[in-house]
């Protein structure tokens, strides 16, 4: 501890001569308030060795080096530039808080377009607040976990009722308060908004302090991830916390990627002690190809080696050189997801031949220990616990469809159309897909059953498209139209084969005779190469 002490104090006037730190009066002074108050933290971690950092010179230069690559560098996001421009906190936090949980196991690219249409409709915490849960789904259909939106509702009503429209304004509160609000999400709303000194780490963080540090124990073990916030927290920069969390992600989403990492384009790889192993590497093996141990191939220093500890790969043995600096961080082989299969439906009615079609829906429960999709609408669905024979899985649809309905449903116009596979997190979900229809014979059925039952109702094409229904449900249903499409194909395919006047009677009467080799009808070339119709998302 002594030693430690002796080494960050040693460094205290270099900070000043450091010719590429270029401080601000304020950095500068709470640089100097740091060397006493991030001391004992820096201390309290020396068991970490190996994997934390040397001293505030290193702290510091990771710091400078990291803003001053985000401040070139950053992508232009719609969230970051209204926490630049909006001065109203609450409005800042709000959209700060909508983009973080949007962001949360996806995409940037698929999360934009969302956002935008989502603080269009709702730009501010009052205006979702005033909003159903129906209006909610709606918008949020398609973009996955769909819970983040329901409990994103709930924290603005919440907000409203208790706190007057006030957010809070630390993490520790947020946290504690806010619905779906966990530790990161929590930190980087109060970093990026209100500027508390915290540290935030995410999957891209995760990356990036495993391979700067050395980390290749299991990230998602206990033992790891608190290590992670404790070093997440004392490298923070001070005075722009929000700015350094976000430059942080950044690195881990453009340069310091889970495939293919641009080091070279790295700010902080000379702190990378993944990266200093892997060129120490090829050092050595470039010595022992020349033979020659005087070799001066590279002036890399010797690095300091941690010997063996709970942060450390495994085992010495699996060090994969074919990865580089991608052997941090290891992560254990994923549980495989559970497997289910469900039978779902498309009903379709239409009174007459000029009216539009429209299509059965059924409201999931927004409650309950089973709460996958809650409050979302879909074809009418029945989980099977086992596998069964097509006509038992018909004798169950045909009984939902009565349940529902209220009225005996036969089995005239039940069709099997196929299966859709559709993987969700954690579930492997594949879907027996049938169609059964009515006609205007069944109107007051229909209509009866729409008016009485506000958890089922029937709808068109489009406005299926634009309900609160899901992915999974939009493939169902692209199945669906597909395969009617290729009937009616075929159907006309058929009419034209049987002509019209003699030629036709004599075609009528005769028997169709399958080619030699056994194969069916054969497409026209028009047929064959015509773009296959894609359905709206």
């Amino acid at each position: 501890m002594s030693k430690l002490r002796a080494t960050v104090m040693g460094r205290k006037t270099s900070l000043k001569r450091k010719e590429n730190v270029k401080d601000s009066p304020q950095r500068k002074r709470l640089c100097h308030k740091q060397i006493k108050e991030e001391l004992p933290r820096i201390v309290s971690v020396k068991e970490i060795g190996y994997h934390s950092f040397k001293d505030l010179t290193e702290i510091h230069s990771i710091r400078m080096n990291l803003l001053s690559w985000y401040d070139k560098s950053k992508r232009e996001l719609p969230w970051r530039r209204m926490a630049v421009t909006e001065s109203d906190l609450n409005k800042r936090a709000y959209a700060v808080w909508v983009s973080e949980i949007m962001l949360q196991q996806t995409q940037v690219a698929t999360v934009i377009n969302y956002y935008n249409k989502w603080m269009q409709r709702w730009p501010t915490l009052q205006d979702l607040a005033k909003a159903t849960l129906e209006e909610v789904n709606e918008m949020w259909s398609g973009l996955g976990y769909y819970s983040r939106g329901r409990r994103l509702h709930e924290g603005a009503q919440k907000v409203l009722s208790e706190f007057k429209g006030e957010m809070p304004k630390n993490a520790e509160e947020l946290q504690k308060l806010l619905p779906g609000v966990g530790r990161y999400t929590a930190s980087a709303i109060a970093s990026i908004t209100f500027g508390q000194v915290t540290g935030v780490v995410d999957g891209n963080v995760v990356r990036v302090l495993c391979r700067t540090r050395g980390i290749g124990a299991d990230s998602n073990s206990p033992p790891v991830t608190e290590t992670l916030w404790i070093l997440a927290n004392i490298l923070v920069d001070p005075v722009r916390p929000g700015d350094f969390n976000q430059a942080m992600m950044e690195l881990g989403a453009i340069v310091c990627t889970p495939k293919a990492p641009l080091c070279s384009e790295c700010p902080v790889q000379a702190h990378c002690r993944a990266f200093q192993q892997v060129m120490k590497e090829r050092e050595a093996v470039s010595k022992r190809l020349l033979d020659n141990t005087t070799s001066k191939l590279t002036s890399i220093p010797d690095i300091e080696q941690c010997g063996s500890c709970s942060l450390c790969l495994p085992d010495k043995e699996s060090w994969d050189s074919s990865l580089g600096v991608m052997n941090f961080p290891r992560k254990p082989a994923k549980k495989p997801p559970r497997t289910e299969r469900t039978l779902t439906c498309v009903v379709m009615w239409k009174r007459d031949a000029d009216d539009a079609e429209k299509y059965f829906l059924v409201q999931r429960p927004k409650f309950g220990t089973y709460c996958l999709l809650a409050g979302m609408w879909e074809f009418p669905s029945i989980l099977l616990e086992a596998e069964l024979t097509e006509k038992k899985q018909k004798h169950i649809i045909l009984d939902r469809l009565t349940e529902l309905l209220g009225s005996s449903v036969t089995e005239a116009n039940l069709q099997h159309m196929g299966e859709v596979v559709h993987i969700f997190s954690h579930i492997h979900q594949t879907y027996h897909v049938y169609s059964n229809s009515f006609n205007d014979a069944n109107a007051n059925t229909v209509e009866q059953e729409e008016t009485e039952h506000p958890s089922v109702r029937w709808v068109t094409k489009d406005e299926f498209h634009q309900s609160a229904v899901s992915t999974a449900m939009k493939k169902v249903f692209r199945l669906f139209t597909h395969s009617s499409m290729n009937e009616k194909l075929f159907d006309k395919g058929d009419k034209r084969e049987c002509g019209s006047g003699k030629n036709g009677e004599e075609q009528k009467g005769r028997k169709h005779k399958a080619p030699k080799d056994g194969g069916g009808r054969q497409l026209s070339m028009d047929r064959f190469f015509r773009p296959a119709v894609k359905e709206p998302l």
